[in-house]
């Protein structure tokens, strides 16, 4: 399948479950202290006033979380089904339309950048033009934080939530992403690993922290 059908079809997919993804994972940051504590970490880290993406926003509570503690806030996502869902539910954040492998974005427009299991739909040949893509709108000395499902599976649904589909989640290895972001102009400052929380899937996750060069 070509990089236009493939990606097509993960923005068909997430388009015909965005409003049963609301009502299930719209509040999921409550039952997740790890993920709560890394984005008060980078926003931190963040220069006031700067604005933080949150690339592959889905419906957009992560971004409304980073409007809560304070920062601006842009939601970028595939699908206009999520991103139609976050702009009636949190006029706060602006959302676009658009590709991690073409972010719609200026050089340097970002202060930090968050990725929390968007990349899982990428390839790992891809894997090295959205880095590339995050070091490009994310300024010096800017923060990034990624979360994936850890290994080399490539897991695919034709149905999900009772909704027919056809989307694939990738894992990936994190000393691969990390050298990767250390080739595209990040330095890594923390990578640790967890065990899924009772009401997710059964896979270990990995969290890279990393600051633009």
């Amino acid at each position: 399948m070509g990089e236009h059908a493939h990606h097509h079809a993960v923005r068909r997919s997430y388009d015909t479950v965005a409003e049963e993804y609301v009502k299930r994972l719209h509040d999921e940051l409550a039952g997740k202290p790890l993920d709560r504590a890394l984005l008060a970490a980078l926003l931190e880290q963040t220069e006031p006033g700067a604005v933080v993406a949150d690339l592959g926003c889905g419906p957009g509570h992560i971004a409304a979380h980073l409007v809560a503690g304070g920062a601006r806030t842009v939601g970028i996502d595939l699908s206009e089904g999520m991103v139609e869902s976050g702009r009636q539910r949190f006029p706060g954040v602006e959302f676009r339309i658009g590709d991690l492998l073409r972010i719609p974005a200026d050089a340097g427009e970002f202060g930090a950048a968050v990725a929390l299991y968007s990349l899982i739909h990428l390839s790992p040949d891809e894997l090295p033009r959205a880095v590339a893509e995050v070091a490009r709108v994310v300024r010096p000395t800017g923060m990034f934080l990624i979360a994936f499902h850890i290994g080399e599976a490539l897991r695919h649904l034709d149905e999900w939530w009772g909704h027919q589909v056809d989307i694939d989640f990738h894992f990936h290895a994190p000393e691969q992403v990390a050298a990767l972001l250390e080739s595209s102009g990040f330095t890594v400052e923390m990578c640790m690993e967890r065990r899924n929380y009772p009401h997710e899937a059964d896979t270990r996750r990995a969290y890279l922290l990393a600051r633009r060069v």
